[in-house]
């Protein structure tokens, strides 16, 4: 029979030691005691040295550590793409951050009407200014795009047909199908069209007494060139009125400003869907519009309201803290000729090119010398895109630090996904991209009072075999 080496002091004496108590102190006794209890069942399964009660403190302290952290966590997005989906998307502006911590730190008015002091509507916050930012008659608001969609299709076509164009049946991240929507509303897709042209004619001859409703699908996420032909907003709009149709939008993406008047490539807009007719559009919150997460709504009064009497209305509503940075961002609209330096997003994506080149003469040597011999660094030109499905064969010119194996590495093929693995180790994560045998850093998301942090923690990167 084994005998244990040098067995550890009973779990109330190894509680009781001073370290231990500064960890109770720290994290609670619960969560202590099942630390020490892991820590002890692992000296048990390879007992083969004497108990050591430094490793062993080291040891709970360790992963008391590991399960504090939050999963959340800050990134340096050097990707390239700006608004990326799995990083969370667009940046809060600070206003939109001190408004999320009012709310959170005290009661607010979030459905309640302070001057009949009664029960209000938690839309009351963002309608007015909805209205006043795109035109329409009325607004509303869920928690994402494709909650916008299906509740539109939901309250407004349920065991009617839909008619889209056989082009616009998009499929996005998440595999969010417009087919697949359509059914999950109960409402039947009619296709028309080919995938590259459909004609005002198609339209007209699918609409049927079963007919519920015409919408068009914004194609944010991909573009189809060549032999192509769309109808006109205009013309739906106005063939939905002459047949007593709704006719709804769906932007996607969706910004409030022309975007051309930066230099980016221009986007639909809701204000000019509403003035061309479309009696309801959906966009997102998050996206182009640089706010949280949230899928608008807007359009005529009448619909709006029956929109928003859908049972499914209440599932898909936004929070207190949603509804305080979507109004703080939205404020930011009212001054359109300041909106690409008050939100990050617009901030980001207008970022002058001599900008970006000036953060890479700084960053080269400094990078260079926090890598040495560990890898090989040189600035190039590169592309970042918009992400999120918005604009995507447009790219935005850019500079990186592109990171290649050092002259004595063995296994170069796979140096760049184990460089990128290492920087995703740091204590601030950094997530690059692979190309071209190399790990590429674009500085067009790094601000400068970032940089620092950023260079320094690169000397904690381990030299890879």
């Amino acid at each position: 029979m084994s005998v244990l080496p040098h067995r550890p002091p009973s779990l109330d004496t190894l509680l009781d030691a001073p370290a231990l108590r500064g960890l109770v102190a720290l994290h609670g006794r619960t969560s202590v005691l099942a630390a020490a209890r892991e820590a002890l069942e692992a000296w048990r399964a390879n007992a083969t040295a004497p108990f050591d009660i430094a490793g062993f403190e080291q040891r709970c302290s360790a992963a008391l550590t590991a399960r504090a952290a939050p999963h959340l966590r800050p990134v340096f997005n050097l990707s390239g793409t700006v608004l990326h989906t799995n990083l969370g998307r667009a940046l809060m502006p600070q206003e939109a951050i001190d408004a999320v911590a009012a709310v959170m730190r005290d009661p607010s008015n979030l459905e309640y009407d302070l001057a009949r002091g009664a029960r209000g509507d938690r839309d009351d916050a963002i309608e007015g200014l909805l209205r006043e930012l795109t035109g329409a008659e009325a607004a509303t608001a869920v928690n994402n795009n494709a909650a916008a969609v299906l509740l539109v299709l939901a309250a407004l076509a349920e065991k009617k047909d839909v008619i889209v164009s056989r082009g616009e049946l998009v499929e996005i991240g998440g595999a969010f199908r417009i087919p697949d929507i359509m059914r999950r509303a109960n409402a039947r897709l009619v296709e028309v069209g080919t995938t590259n042209r459909s004609h005002i004619a198609d339209f007209e001859e699918a609409i049927t007494p079963r007919t519920a409703l015409v919408m068009k699908v914004h194609a944010s996420n991909y573009a189809i060139e060549g032999f192509t032909a769309s109808v006109p907003i205009a013309e739906l709009a106005a063939l939905c009125r002459m047949r007593g149709l709704p006719f709804v939008e769906d932007l996607g993406s969706g910004s409030l400003v022309d975007m051309a008047r930066w230099g980016l490539p221009s986007e639909p807009t809701p204000q000019q869907s509403i003035a061309a007719g479309a009696h309801v559009v959906t966009f997102s919150g998050d996206k182009l519009l640089g706010g949280p997460q949230a899928g608008l709504i807007v359009g005529d009064k009448a619909l709006i309201a029956k929109i928003k009497r859908h049972p499914l209305k209440r599932a898909l509503r936004l929070d207190k803290m949603t509804i305080a940075a979507l109004e703080a961002v939205l404020k930011l609209y009212r001054d359109p000729d300041r909106i690409a330096e008050r939100l990050p997003t617009m901030r980001l994506l207008t970022r002058p090119l001599t900008e970006i080149r000036a953060a890479a003469d700084r960053l080269l040597p400094l990078v260079a010398e926090a890598l040495a011999g560990k890898a090989r660094v040189q600035a190039l030109p590169c592309k970042s895109q918009i992400g999120s499905g918005s604009l995507p064969v447009d790219r935005l010119d850019s500079v990186c630090l592109a990171l290649g194996p050092p002259a004595a590495a063995k296994r170069t093929g796979s140096f760049p996904d184990r460089l990128s693995a290492a920087l995703r180790a740091l204590p601030r994560p950094v997530i690059g991209r692979v190309e071209d045998g190399q790990l590429r850093l674009d500085l067009r998301c790094l601000s400068l009072a970032d940089e620092s942090v950023f260079v320094r923690q690169l000397e904690r990167v381990p030299t890879l075999p």
